[in-house]
């Protein structure tokens, strides 16, 4: 499937379209899939969203970076244009005229303060108004209060009722929901969730565009996009082939999510279109076995993991900040570095209701997207520190570079992760874990399945009960009491080498190869002998 130059030699192994659902960067496995693959050989072309909706594209090692725009018109569905009679049957219809009505009041009192000022300083001026106008000035001040309020009351009403709607999990809503489900199966995602054709009407068309060999696409709302663009191919007579690489258990999110309309949706949407590839990648052993079961998928999905970039760096790129530099503190003082979101669920506020227990020890949180000085879980972190009396001792920093992130992170004393018990922290172990893992860290990790059942295997860290501050305080003294204790766990021959991504894009690369009929080039150093089993 190799295309060819215009001597009839072979430029690569075929031609591969990535999808995903993000902005790229940032999304670390989506950028590693792309670079390795075209390492390997792949001609990659890997379309994204931009953020702001001007496309644009740029190379990311040998692979090419598309971002699309992509219109967000089916987001809003057909009762968020109507008024909610039910919840609020005096507030304004939801079709912009409320802010634009809030907007004109505000700057009608404005006009009348200046007219009250060109009033004083004429009468300091010794031009003092008539009485009338005083008096018709204090009345249009309180005409203008009464309809400020008015105004303020329908806008509370629209924008409570907007709320309730949002959810989507009222009786009838619920009703609504099982109406389609019951008439339309899978299928009745058509319903539920339209915004999904926003995705395939700006994808759909670049990517039949490129006729791919090979269709990669990242997580489940990209399933439905690379499916149709499989089956249009198909129909017009080119054998493309669609790899899903599931990152996560879509029913395994947040739980409450279940009682509204857009898990069931996105669940539906995902068991229509799973059929349709050729082969299932995923993140972890028990996301394999999840996914063989839900969607009864002829083989067992091949796991590639998100482990972290150990060969050298990309030619280009700089090296890896220091982070005590950055913390603003020295070698010795004792630290705790925590990498990635910011979330509720992902438990970090444990870490900082414990600093008052941790004399002298700080917190390094590597959270903030590019571009930004904060996020709202951040802000409430940092708040809640300042009442702790911790604030100085909690260092907000940005992401680097997913190549730099373990030597940069491996200044700290330790690393944290303190997930919440959910379905699927439960079952992987994410990338920051990796991350810790390379950079020699003892690591202090939350009750959740995998990630717990490792650490203790390995001996590289403690484990400490979800949401227990006094649990987590016991942990993080063991860590630092005796670090050496826990290093000394990636000594162990062969542990760290099998989490290195560059064992995982050899799994990657060999479905590839499989699906286009190809052999996989053999590796070119001691590598093969590393091959997990099963990916020879």
């Amino acid at each position: 499937m190799g295309r060819e130059d215009t001597a009839g030699a072979p430029t690569s192994r075929g031609r591969v379209v990535m999808l995903v659902d993000n902005g790229v960067h940032g999304d670390s496995r989506v950028q590693k899939a792309a670079r390795s693959a075209a390492d390997a050989g792949w001609e990659v072309i890997l379309l994204g969203k931009a953020p702001d909706g001007l496309p644009r594209t740029w190379q990311l090692g040998g692979a090419e970076v598309r971002l699309l725009t992509v219109p967000d018109l089916l987001r809003r569905r057909r009762h968020e244009f109507r008024r909610v009679w039910r919840r609020g049957v005096l507030s304004y219809p939801p079709n912009g005229i409320a802010p634009h009505r809030a907007q004109a009041v505000k700057a009608w009192r404005t006009d009348l303060r200046l007219r009250e000022a060109e009033l004083t300083l004429a009468a300091r001026a010794g031009h003092p108004a008539p009485g009338w106008r005083r008096t018709a000035l204090r009345a249009e001040h309180l005409a203008a209060q009464t309809v400020s309020r008015w105004v303020s009351f329908r806008y509370w009403q629209l924008s409570r009722g907007q709320q309730a709607r949002r959810k989507l999990a009222g009786p009838l809503d619920r009703a609504y929901t099982r109406f389609w489900e019951a008439v339309r199966g899978d299928r009745a995602w058509r319903r539920l969730e339209p915004a999904l054709w926003d995705w395939e009407l700006a994808f759909g068309p670049v990517i039949d565009e490129l006729r791919p060999d090979l269709i990669h696409a990242n997580d489940y709302k990209m399933l439905g996009v690379g499916a149709r663009a499989t089956l249009r191919a198909r129909a017009a007579g080119r054998p493309v082939k669609l790899v899903w690489d599931a990152h996560e258990f879509l029913p395994g999110l947040n739980p409450g999510l279940s009682k509204g309309r857009w898990l069931r949706a996105q669940c539906a949407h995902e068991r229509e279109y799973a059929p349709v590839a050729d082969a299932v990648v995923t993140v972890s052993e028990a996301l394999a076995d999840l996914l063989q079961r839900e969607h009864r998928l002829r083989e067992r999905p091949a796991v590639v993991l998100n482990a972290p970039n150990v060969g050298p760096a990309p030619a280009d790129a700089a090296p890896a900040p220091d982070l005590r530099a950055r913390c603003g503190i020295g070698p010795d003082v004792p630290l705790l570095a925590y990498s990635g979101a910011v979330a509720p669920v992902r438990g970090v506020d444990v870490a900082v209701e414990a600093l008052p227990k941790l004399s002298g020890v700080h917190l390094a949180l590597v959270s903030l997207p590019p571009g930004k000085t904060s996020t709202p879980s951040i802000a409430k972190l940092l708040a809640r520190a300042a009442e702790l009396g911790v604030a100085d001792r909690v260092h907000t920093l940005p992401y680097v570079a997913h190549h730099q992130v373990a030597a940069f992170l491996s200044a700290a004393d330790a690393a944290i992760s303190p997930l919440h018990h959910l379905p699927n922290h439960e079952i992987a172990l994410s990338n920051k874990f990796f991350e810790y893992s390379h950079a020699r860290l003892p690591i202090v990790v939350s009750d959740v399945k995998t990630m717990a059942e490792t650490v203790r295997s390995t001996g590289q860290g403690e484990v400490f009960r979800a949401q227990d501050v006094d649990e987590f305080v016991r942990a993080v003294r063991a860590v630092l009491g005796d670090p050496g204790r826990y290093v000394a766990a990636y000594d162990r021959p062969g542990l760290l080498d099998q989490w290195t991504w560059e064992r995982q894009a050899e799994v990657l690369d060999g479905v590839y190869a499989r699906l286009c009929g190809q052999r996989r080039p053999e590796p070119a150093g001691p590598a093969a002998a590393l091959l997990p089993s099963g990916s020879r």
